[in-house]
This record gives structure tokens, C-alpha cells and sequence, in this order.
């Protein structure tokens, strides 16, 4: 859309004119998500939407440091059970230990931590115990 619009015509006729074209052109059905639903369409209405789905597609975490902190050792001792090597069950539990370490050095704003290092040992054991013989 790189013409302007003409003197004497109504902004409405020319965006629909702009439109009519580009659809005429084909340059609509090469819009990212043609033909696709609309996400989240039967979902109640958020004003945020936007900004919540930036962060999400950004990785950014609105939790408070303590609370993010506990979500990654849930979802690191998840993963290591999971894990195909003991090794990478020790690096990934010794990964978080030292977040955690830090943080109970220097306590992070926000609540409490109430979060204490893995015991490496015993989660291998019940990483073993879990394997198939």
C-alpha cells in the first residue's frame, strides 16, 4: 500500500479499494495464518490479550523471583526423572541446586523461598528405581 489516497475520496472507498485489489492479487492469501481458526476465539474476553501472548511467545515470567525459581526446580526434577542418562540427571539437579544455593544466600524480593537443594543421590535412586530393567 504504497499509493496515497486521492483528493476528494473518502478514506472508507479507499481502504475497501486497497482491499478489493489486494485480495484480487492474491497478496491476502499470503498473510501469515490464512485459512487457519483464530486462536483462543471461544475464550472470554481479556484486554491484556495481547500483552500476555507477547510475553508468552518471549519467554518472559511474571512471577516473582522465590515462586519462578520453584516452578524451575518442579520442572527440573520432572525433566531429570525423565532424563536418559544418569549424567544428565546429576548435571540438570546440579544446575538448580546452584540457583537454589544462591538464592538462600541472597534471598530474592518477592515471598519466601521454601525451597531447599535436591538431594542429587536420592534422586538418582528414584530415577533408577523408575527405569525398565
Amino acid at each position: 500500500m504504497t499509493e496515497r489516497k486521492p483528493a476528494g475520496m473518502s478514506f472508507e472507498s479507499w481502504v475497501d479499494k486497497q482491499i478489493r485489489e489486494s485480495e484480487r492479487n492474491g497478496d491476502m492469501s499470503k498473510l501469515p495464518g490464512f485459512g487457519k481458526p483464530l486462536e483462543s476465539i471461544a475464550a472470554p474476553y481479556d484486554e491484556n490479550w495481547w500483552i500476555k501472548g507477547k510475553m508468552q511467545r518471549e519467554g518472559v515470567s511474571v512471577l516473582p523471583p522465590a515462586l519462578a525459581l520453584r516452578k524451575e526446580a518442579e520442572d527440573v526434577r520432572e525433566a531429570a526423572l525423565g532424563a536418559r542418562t544418569e549424567a544428565e540427571v546429576r548435571r540438570m539437579l546440579t544446575e538448580v541446586n546452584e540457583k537454589i544455593d544462591a538464592a538462600l544466600r541472597m534471598p530474592p524480593p518477592g515471598p519466601l523461598l521454601n525451597l531447599g537443594p535436591f538431594d542429587i543421590d536420592a534422586v538418582v535412586e528414584e530415577w533408577r528405581a523408575a527405569r525398565p530393567s
